[in-house]
């Protein structure tokens, strides 16, 4: 099986945190978990895949090329970053076109997208109403719907479920699970929890102080 996403001896520094020749892969189609304590470099981990963040050395494959030098929006990466960053301004339509706007896709294929992808996350019924009215979770599907609209290669989660309710929780990892297999989409997911990571994961990294320590198979998800 292919890689579709490589990091290569990553090393990166910001104050007082330091990486160190970092290596991970995850293969294409793969739900891929990253774990490890508070402050371990998971969400910077993240950042260095999607470019907001540039390491101080090593490499970043995404497909097997070298994307170093490529900007974030060229990346085609779908990112929920863990407080979803939705526009409260905007209903929900509007919040899951934006991606597509400013990649001035056609108004034809906008509606399409839209219209499939809000009815693969349930949330048809919501699309007209402000984003201010919805609970935590329907706010974390309309922003995964965003972030799957433009049709990415890989979608990175940042802790998607840790700021809705606990009942809720379950719910919504089956639906992130049922969703990448159904698309066959790359997921990098970032979790903390023990259950959350047993409902998704077909791999499981753990990262400690900027090192990978391990890589489990999780079992149930081959």
């Amino acid at each position: 099986m292919s890689n579709e996403v490589g990091l290569e001896n990553i090393s990166f520094s910001i104050g007082s945190f330091k990486m160190q020749d970092l290596s991970l892969d995850v293969r294409k189609g793969e739900y891929f978990v990253l774990t490890g304590h508070n402050g371990s470099g998971k969400t910077i981990i993240i950042k260095i895949i999607t470019g907001i963040y540039r390491p101080d050395s090593g490499v970043v494959r995404l497909g097997g090329e070298i994307v170093n030098d490529i900007p974030p929006w060229k990346r085609n990466i779908g990112y929920v970053p863990q407080e979803g960053l939705l526009f409260f301004n905007r209903s929900v339509r509007d919040n899951i076109r934006f991606g597509l706007e400013v990649r001035k896709v056609d108004e034809s294929s906008v509606v399409e997208r839209v219209d499939r992808v809000a009815e693969l996350l349930n949330i048809t019924h919501l699309m007209d109403r402000p984003v201010t009215g919805l609970s935590g979770g329907e706010r974390q599907r309309v922003a995964l719907a965003r972030a799957l609209a433009f049709e990415p290669r890989v979608l990175l989660l940042d802790e998607p479920v840790s700021a809705i309710d606990e009942n809720s929780r379950d719910e919504l990892c089956r639906e992130l699970r049922r969703i990448q297999r159904a698309l066959g989409i790359t997921v990098l997911h970032v979790a903390h929890a023990q259950r959350e990571i047993d409902l998704v994961a077909d791999r499981c990294g753990r990262i400690e102080a900027g090192r990978m320590q391990r890589v489990d198979v999780i079992s149930g998800n081959p």
